[in-house]
């Protein structure tokens, strides 16, 4: 491997997340915490019975797990603690600019209310440039949940328009096509929100899927997406419109055993703006400087390409080319003096 290519450069590397679940930072030793204030029968008593309990080897036995968990987080006070906690991870990692997916109708189909949801994750947002971050929320409906769900979710949510930047999608992407929520979609880009979806690896009709969200829905930034190397003229098309994925190595391998790394370089090197982000870290194991390394060392990249990869995470994020270029300046920087 390159010299210099260790975790710790990995770490200090100035970076951008653009694909992390707030609910899936919830670590084994907040949601005992969270159980136990809030008097949550989780099923477990100790860290390591909850540590234990993150057991899965595919995206529907991870759901499985991963909604239940939310049970723990009751008011306002716990969604900001959540949030607050990943933000101080993410400083450690050396990230500046943080978009954010949360889920409200997670929450708000349980009896938490949608202003309870936000409003804490919004407190720590306020707070993130106290860390060094800047960091925005973008609110994700579940495609497995009705699209007259996603659209009461979207009316819930416009009178708190100033909280967030975009709409995402996520959750079960069998059976629920992209095309299911374009009408939400539509209405959410009228609004001036900016838009995103999932298209997780290796799905039932993924290549069709990925057509529908760039030419039907026209999304902003795609999420997960690799699958797209089996059409050219996809890859062609994203090259073309400067549409960024934002990959998630460790989670794929824990999803499909495949980390996708080989489609991850393939696009780098075709020009797409691909990124490497950690998606649900406190299920994974792994925040998103150990999916870089774990990326960089199972398929001996270069020093270049995780620098590039970075590069991506803040010429595909959600700010001002101002802001753009001085983070771009300060990687340059960076790897001038590692």
């Amino acid at each position: 491997m390159t010299t210099n290519l260790t975790l710790d450069f990995i770490k200090g590397l100035p970076k951008a997340e653009l694909h992390l679940h707030l609910e899936g930072t919830l670590e084994p030793d907040l949601k005992l915490k969270l159980a136990q204030k809030n008097k949550v029968d989780i099923g477990q008593t100790t860290i390591e019975e909850v540590q234990a309990s993150y057991q899965f080897d595919s995206l529907p036995s991870f759901l499985n797990i991963y909604y239940p968990a939310m049970n723990v987080l009751q008011d306002e006070e716990d969604f900001y603690e959540l949030a607050m906690a990943y933000l101080k991870n993410a400083k450690e990692q050396g990230i500046k600019r943080a978009e954010l997916f949360f889920d409200p109708q997670a929450h708000t189909t349980r009896g938490v209310s949608f202003e309870t949801v936000i409003n804490g994750y919004y407190r720590a947002i306020e707070e993130s440039d106290t860390l060094g971050i800047s960091a925005d929320l973008i609110m994700c409906f579940l495609r497995d949940m009705s699209a007259e769900s996603a659209e009461e979710t979207l009316q819930q949510a416009l009178p708190y328009k100033d909280k967030f930047i975009a709409v995402g999608l996520d959750s079960d992407e069998k059976g629920n096509p992209p095309s299911k929520f374009a009408k939400v979609f539509a209405e959410a880009r009228e609004a001036g929100l900016k838009l995103t979806m999932h298209c997780d690896i290796d799905q039932e009709n993924s290549i069709e899927h990925i057509r529908q969200v760039i030419e039907d829905i026209k999304v902003d930034r795609i999420d997960h997406g690799t699958n797209i190397v089996e059409d050219q003229k996809l890859v062609d098309y994203v090259n073309e419109h400067n549409i960024g994925l934002t990959s998630c190595p460790v989670s794929n391998g824990f999803v499909v055993d495949d980390m996708k790394g080989k489609e991850i370089i393939e696009l780098l090197e075709q020009g797409v703006k691909v990124t490497v982000n950690s998606d649900d870290p406190a299920y994974f194991q792994s925040y998103i400087s150990d999916d870089l390394f774990a990326l960089a060392t199972k398929y001996d990249m270069t020093k270049e390409q995780i620098v590039q990869l970075a590069k991506n995470s803040f010429e595909i994020s959600w700010i001002s080319e101002e802001e753009k270029n001085n983070y771009l300046t300060m990687i340059d920087e960076y790897v001038a003096n590692n």
